[in-house]
């Protein structure tokens, strides 16, 4: 599989977009990236991130997609894990399993799968069970 990589920006605090799949364009292979990267075409693949990935109406994605901040707004149809948020505004549509400690979902968008909702960033042990 081909390896695209989104070339290094620096630290954006006013969420503007880095990269951009358009309308049309169509990528098989594995993403990784920094910054905010927006799909409005195709991709098939996996998706690697610690930042924001958006999935734009119309965009169809067929991926795992690891990353810390998903908004979708088109179709996916593979597992999620966000380290951050996950944010499903209609008329996303989502087909597998989504792992991330905050989930919004819109009223209009349609998911199906699971959902494990923990802190994936900070994973704390169990207090050890007293003895008598």
């Amino acid at each position: 599989m081909p390896l695209l990589q989104a070339a290094p920006q620096p630290h954006n605090p006013k969420g503007e977009i880095n990269t951009l799949l358009g309308r049309g364009s169509a990528f098989d292979g594995k993403l990784t990236f920094e910054g905010s990267v927006r799909i409005d075409g195709a991709l098939s693949g996996e998706v690697f991130s610690n930042d924001v990935l958006v999935v734009g109406e119309g965009a169809q994605v067929k991926a795992k997609i690891e990353v810390g901040t998903l908004i979708v707004e088109g179709n996916i149809d593979g597992n999620i894990k966000a380290t951050q948020l996950v944010e499903l505004h209609a008329p996303a549509r989502v087909r597998g399993n989504i792992e991330t400690p905050s989930l919004f979902i819109d009223k209009g968008v349609i998911f199906e799968g699971s959902c494990k909702m923990e802190n994936l960033a900070k994973s704390t042990p169990k207090p050890p069970t007293p003895v008598k």
